[in-house]
Order: C-alpha cells, then structure tokens, then sequence
C-alpha cells in the first residue's frame, strides 16, 4: 500500500538585525552627499556638461513606496556620506559566514517553534537573492552549523526566491524524499543597493526568515497545509544586477551603476501588478476557489501601491489592513524574505480552516504562490 504525504508549513522563523535606518536619518545622509556632489561638480555643472544631482525628501520615499524604515547589518558607513555602503569586517573560512549566521538564526528560532529537533530534519535549501559567494553553498554552510544530517543547495529566484523555494520542499515531503525541509532565506540586501541613487536608495533592508516544510504526519498541531504552489518566470532586463564574479570587475568600477541594482520602476509596476493578479486568480480558479474568500494576503513586499493593485485585483475591492497586512514600512523591501516576513507576523491570529496566499514577485521576472489553510 502506497503512503501519502501531504506537505504543511510547520512553523516560521525571523531574524532582524538590531539597527534600523529612518527614512529622516537616510534622506539627511543622501543630501549631503548631493550638495558635496554638487560643489565639486560646480565648474561642469555650470558649463552644461554635467546635471546637478537632486535631493530626496521623506515624503518622496513614502508616497514612491510606503516605506517608512528598513533594518540593516552595517548602519554607519550607509549614513556616511564618504562611504555609503554597507562595511564589515571580512571573515576567514573557518568562521560562520555572515548570511550563515542570520540564516541559522532564523532556522533556529523556526525549530523551536515547531518543537522540532534536528535530527529530524531532512535537507536545507537557502534561497535568496544575493549569495555572498558561489560556492560551497550557503545551505550546506547552515545545514552544518545547525547540525543536520542531509543534503542542502541554494537557489536564486531574486524576489520569489522563497515561495520557489517552498515549492521543491513540498515536492520532496509529497514523494517520500524528506519529510522535514528547512526553507531559509537570508537577505543581505543592502550591499547590492545603489545608496547614491535618488530613484532606488530607499528601498532595501537586511533581514532572515525561515518556513520549515514538513509531512503532516510529524507536524505540531498547529500547522499550515499547503493547497497549492504556482511557479512562473518571463525573462525581463527591468529589474537587474550585473555584478558578479565572471565580470571582475575592478575595485574603482564597483559602483558603476549597473553592477548594483537597478530597476525601471514604472514599467515593472505597469507589467508585474497584471501578470501577478491573474496568476493568483487562475490558480484559485484551478483550486476551485473564489479568490475574494481568501481571509488574508500575505504579498510580497515591495511597493505599497502594487500590493493595493494586486490586492483588489484578486479581491474585487481596496483591501483593508487585515486582508492584505504590510511591513514595508518598517523593513522596507527585503527581497525574497517580505512575503515570508508578513506571514510570520501576521498569520497566528486565523482561525482554524480560514484560507491564505503567500505571493512573491521580482526580477525575472519570477513570481510564485503558496495557497494555504490554517489546521489547529
């Protein structure tokens, strides 16, 4: 007789890094390296040669983005305006890696939560959007430092890198391959961030989350099951970061600008909010679901005002705090870690057989779902 496996999400973790950057303390930052910027550019500015960069404000950045503030590992050298890039001290490889350790974090407090022991646990997969390196993988690093016994790889879907990742764990749970699987995703993102860019400096912070993906047969009585995941990618250069380590690129050209994030925002917002919309409302029409009976969304979080869109889109009306509940304010956009991030703060308070949706979307472009019902 053949078992069933049914995957559910167990429990989540979050790490948050202790430092956290207002929108005040970065626009009073930006502005001076734009009025010195200015000064010693005056002769070419002057001349035509040259155009004067332009201040940020706060309410610039709100209304751009509904961000309010947002965490990070390294808050000084951002704010100095000689610098403005995350700084910290380079570690030997002997030492836990810096997104090993906020990962772990995140994995362990995931554990403890599930009431979970390692050994139990089968394979970790680290999935972000910026690895510190190509290799040895940062899953089999975290797997290591927690002490499992299994396998680990990590994978990069830039924003959705977490939703895809909670999928080939549910995959491994549903053939009998693993029946615990750590989904962890350490977001580092604020060294890929332009800070000298008007357009994007606001936009990123530093953060760690973890979904443990189990069978249902070992879960806490409190658990998620997994209804579905829906996975999608179209190639598009309007979310982009060249830098990498086949372009070696020289010390002096480390901030050029297309070797740190970039983005053409008005098209990714006029692109991404239809395609997002309908891939949630379709795979709920597959699940034979009205999407307006969804009790809560838990979207990626990366603009205010995309969320809003998708949100009615999916709902047939404004969705209000509770449906679609944010922490772009106080995180701002951590890339694949948001939607997760969302869930984890947001999710204890359904009830037992209310349905959800966990969605990401980003470069790529990529975007996935995770339709989920609360079992207590």
């Amino acid at each position: 007789m053949q078992l069933t496996h049914r995957p559910v999400i167990s429990s989540t973790g979050l790490f948050t890094p202790e430092e956290s950057i207002t929108n005040e303390e970065l626009v009073a930052s930006f502005n001076t390296f734009v009025d010195r910027h200015n000064a010693q550019n005056a002769a070419a500015i002057e001349s035509g040669e040259m155009e004067p960069l332009s201040h940020s404000s706060v309410e610039f950045i709100e209304k751009a983005s509904g961000i309010k503030a947002r965490h990070v590992m390294s808050k000084e050298p951002v704010l100095n305006p000689e610098t403005m890039s995350p700084r910290w001290q380079e570690r030997t490889n002997d030492e836990l890696s810096m997104m090993a350790e906020i990962g772990v974090a995140a994995a362990k407090q995931a554990l403890e939560r599930a009431g979970r022991d390692v050994k139990d646990v089968d394979a970790v997969l680290c999935a972000a959007s910026n690895m510190e390196r190509p290799y040895p993988a940062m899953a089999v690093e975290i797997q290591q430092a927690l002490g499992i016994d299994g396998f680990g790889f990590d994978m990069n879907v830039a924003c959705s890198s977490a939703t895809f990742g909670i999928q080939p764990a549910a995959d491994y749970v549903r053939a009998g391959n693993a029946k615990s699987v750590l989904v962890v995703s350490p977001e580092i993102t604020s060294g890929h961030l332009n800070w000298r860019d008007r357009d994007s400096h606001f936009i990123f912070g530093d953060v760690a989350t973890a979904v443990l993906v189990e069978d249902a047969a070992i879960a806490p009585q409190n658990h998620w099951d997994i209804l579905s995941t829906k996975l999608k990618t179209v190639f598009s250069n309007n979310i982009r970061n060249n830098f990498g380590f086949l372009n070696r690129a020289a010390p002096e050209n480390a901030n050029e600008a297309d070797k740190l994030f970039v983005q053409e925002g008005r098209k990714v917002f006029k692109e991404v909010v239809p395609m997002v919309a309908q891939m949630i409302v379709d795979e709920a029409e597959k699940l034979q679901m009205d999407p307006a009976t969804l009790r809560r969304l838990w979207l990626h979080q990366a603009n205010a005002g995309m969320n809003r869109l998708i949100a009615q889109r999916v709902l047939g009306h404004e969705a209000n705090d509770d449906e679609s509940p944010t922490v772009l304010d106080i995180y701002g956009n951590t890339s694949s870690a948001g939607s997760i991030i969302a869930f984890h703060l947001n999710s204890e308070d359904l009830a037992s057989g209310d349905t959800g949706l966990i969605c990401s979307f980003g470069a790529g472009y990529s975007a996935g779902t995770v339709f989920v019902r609360k079992v207590a």
